[in-house]
């Protein structure tokens, strides 16, 4: 039984799986960039998520994928709180995460608007006083693993063995958490992130022997590049691939799925929880 994660005193049920709806509101995220850069477009993607069955929304403000822009602190934060004030205002109940490397930007988050999900594709590699505000926080935390940096992470990444060497990762990094006090955790394999198209489909194999963690998985291999890659074709061509994955990816033990696509994932889910008798 994997450790519940925690927000605002209350536990986020995961004895069934979960889908968070992604909500990137920048100019240059990979599949959707610059969409949804208007209140107007804010609002309808924030209802589309929602009346499709989400069960958490993640706001993106900062692409990182391999060459995107570098964005100020200044500039994430605005993008940050504007989109959530929105998501509050309309959805008060709703769980939020936000896909941020930057302790700064989750504590003013947290202070102005009150208790989040902090989505890290770091895994705190990125910023040394994230671990710090973690332990001062017990806000919930999604530990991504990545090797590099994203403006380069892709650049000819090498493992002896990526899986080993992802759990090594995340061995390290959690005992510096519990040193700290905290385990309020989530783990993602990072697919995608300074990994090879081999890379990928080797974590996606073995993703079950992650689960001696103890720790929920989440999985974000919505129409990435691993798909289109190996099938031909774009981000846009890649839903068939992602709904293959994802289903993949439940029989292995995820218990959230990141998605853009909403709908079908929820329908994912159904099959799976009816498969697995979770009806």
């Amino acid at each position: 039984m994997h450790k519940f994660p925690i927000l605002n005193g209350k536990i986020i049920d995961l004895s069934k799986p979960l889908i968070m709806g992604i909500l990137n509101i920048t100019p240059d995220s990979f599949y959707d960039g610059g969409k949804y850069l208007s209140e107007i477009a804010i609002k309808k993607r924030i209802d589309q998520i929602f009346d499709e069955g989400a069960d958490i929304i993640d706001v993106g403000s900062y692409s990182t994928r391999p060459g995107a822009n570098f964005v100020d602190e200044k500039e994430e934060l605005s993008r940050t709180l504007f989109a959530i004030e929105l998501i509050r205002k309309y959805y008060p109940k709703a769980i939020i995460s936000i896909d941020t490397f930057r302790s700064k930007v989750a504590k003013e988050v947290n202070d102005c608007l009150g208790p989040i999900i902090i989505n890290d594709i770091s895994g705190g590699t990125l910023d040394d006083n994230m671990y710090d505000y973690l332990a001062l926080s017990s806000l919930p935390y999604i530990m991504m693993h990545i090797k590099g940096e994203p403006h380069s992470m892709q650049n000819n990444p090498h493992y002896d063995n990526v899986c080993l060497e992802v759990k090594q990762f995340f061995t390290k990094r959690i005992k510096i958490l519990k040193d700290k006090g905290f385990d309020n955790l989530i783990i993602d394999l990072g697919f995608g992130f300074g990994k090879t198209l081999e890379n990928n489909y080797d974590l996606m194999n073995k993703m079950d022997e992650f689960e001696e963690f103890g720790f929920p998985i989440l999985t974000g291999i919505s129409r990435k590049s691993m798909i289109f890659k190996l099938l031909g074709g774009t981000p846009k061509d890649s839903l068939n691939g992602t709904t293959v994955l994802n289903t993949i990816a439940l029989l292995k033990g995820t218990s959230i799925l990141r998605v853009h696509d909403v709908k079908e994932a929820v329908e994912t889910v159904k099959i799976f929880n009816a498969l697995k008798k979770k009806v």
